[in-house]
């Protein structure tokens, strides 16, 4: 006789001829066999849907996942992209006042970010054509590039600039806040010589953390701004057979090299001094990037992976393409540089992958402490530096890890629900005005900058 307590009313039926069920070994086996499969499942299902996506690097070799905590479960966001003939001025931000200047010429180099971004946003599953569905609003703009091509002189910049911002409605709306904006030189945002006044509460994507040298303040702002990766040359980023390909420890000449100019900056000097001295084991040739002796593309890589140590000093800025380029070759990258700033700190740990020693004590104790550090050390932070240089690349969207995606997540965490400015006010029926109670819908370009 068995019992079977009903929880709904506390009371006790009795059964009758119905045993005891039995638990045999192989009803056991079933069971342990449903919940493994059913806790894989899960698990593949909740990879496939949260943010803890693996993204695995080009290679294949490496992975690492997104932490949950900050970011949201999934990718979900809006990205209006201001196309160039809706705004007076835009189209001077990206061609020069003459419009001569082509995006193919300006996507190598530093300053080849701007247009890498602005295209791959453009062909983005994020992008939306509707401004009062979007969470973000992207202004493209080549400045670097087309000021460098003498499209546009640095008091033509900043004046255009301005023209650009005060006919965006939903720049005012929300200050600026919910506006993202490149700078991807060692200049930063800079080279809007009023970036203070007019986009200093807005999101900005550079490669520059940090740049006070010749300022009376850096453009950098850690709450708001995004630290971005530099454009290494495609021909060492792009999957397949690279124009360069990594030498194995045992092959390299040096202990370590540094591949630049002087500029007439401290730590370089250094560098310099110190190759004299120990030339068996810091290279430091006096490179020529004009002229009929100009280092080629190949011929610089062929440099940089003959030593298992590269090293990133300061230059102009902070920020070094040193160091992005040393992960293609698989040499570490030695950080001179005390205030760079790198990117996508929330799901890498540096000290894995690179090393970062104090530019005041560039010397003979830093070949030292490099020569002690032994090979399977080496070999172990090139192997972990092959799992993050994914996030190097400026790849498609199709692409599980890249400069993009990491990108993308880090706009995500930017996106406000709420928008305010010193100019925004709202009504109890949640009626968005200006100063004059004007509904947002009526606010008419040209509008009253800071």
């Amino acid at each position: 006789m068995g019992t079977i307590f009903n929880s709904n009313k506390g009371r006790i039926f009795t059964s009758h001829n119905q045993p005891p069920p039995s638990c045999t070994r192989t009803h056991q086996v079933g069971a342990l066999l449903l919940i493994t499969a059913t806790f894989f499942l899960t698990r593949l299902f909740d990879q496939s849907q949260s943010i803890s996506e693996t993204l695995i690097n080009g290679d294949g070799s490496g992975s690492f996942t997104w932490p949950q905590r900050g970011y949201g479960t999934h990718l979900s966001l809006k990205i209006y992209i201001y196309e160039e003939t809706e705004i007076d001025g835009l189209t001077e931000l990206l061609h020069g006042r003459d419009g001569k200047i082509t995006a193919d010429a300006c996507v190598k180099g530093q300053w080849g970010t701007q247009v890498k971004i602005h295209r791959l946003l453009s062909n983005s599953r994020f992008r939306t054509r509707k401004k009062e569905e979007a969470d973000l609003f992207f202004v493209p703009s080549y400045v670097k590039c087309v000021r460098m091509f003498g499209g546009l002189n640095d008091k033509e910049i900043n004046q255009t600039y301005v023209k650009v911002l005060s006919q965006m409605p939903y720049f005012r709306r929300s200050g600026g806040r919910d506006h993202v904006f490149i700078f991807p030189s060692g200049a930063g945002a800079h080279l809007f010589r009023s970036w203070s006044t007019y986009i200093n509460r807005s999101i900005i994507l550079t490669p520059e953390g940090y740049r006070t040298d010749k300022k009376d303040t850096s453009a950098f702002n850690t709450w708001k701004d995004i630290i971005i990766p530099g454009n290494v040359d495609d021909g060492m980023t792009k999957s397949g057979i690279r124009m360069v390909q990594p030498l194995p420890l045992s092959k390299r000449k040096y202990l370590a090299n540094y591949l630049g100019r002087a500029q007439g900056k401290v730590g370089r000097l250094k560098l310099i001094d110190l190759a004299n001295q120990y030339s068996n084991k810091l290279e430091c040739p006096a490179l020529k990037f004009s002229g009929p002796d100009k280092l080629g593309k190949v011929d610089y890589f062929q440099h940089l992976r003959n030593a298992k140590f590269c090293l990133a000093p300061r230059g102009e800025s902070s920020w070094t393409l040193r160091f992005y380029e040393s992960f293609f070759v698989e040499c570490v990258p030695v950080i001179l540089s005390d205030e760079a700033e790198l990117p996508f700190q929330n799901v890498i740990d540096y000290t894995r992958v690179s090393i970062k020693w104090p530019s005041t004590r560039i010397g003979p104790e830093l070949l030292e402490y490099l020569e002690s550090i032994p090979d399977e050390d080496i070999e172990r932070m090139i192997l972990n530096g092959r799992q993050v240089r994914c996030l190097w690349v400026y790849a498609a969207e199709s692409e599980q890890c890249s400069a993009m995606q990491g990108i993308m997540w880090e706009l995500q965490r930017k996106v406000r629900e709420f928008h305010q400015s010193t100019e925004t006010f709202w009504l109890h029926n949640q009626t968005i005005v200006n100063r004059n109670l004007a509904e947002f819908s009526s606010w008419k370009a040209p509008m009253p900058l800071p």
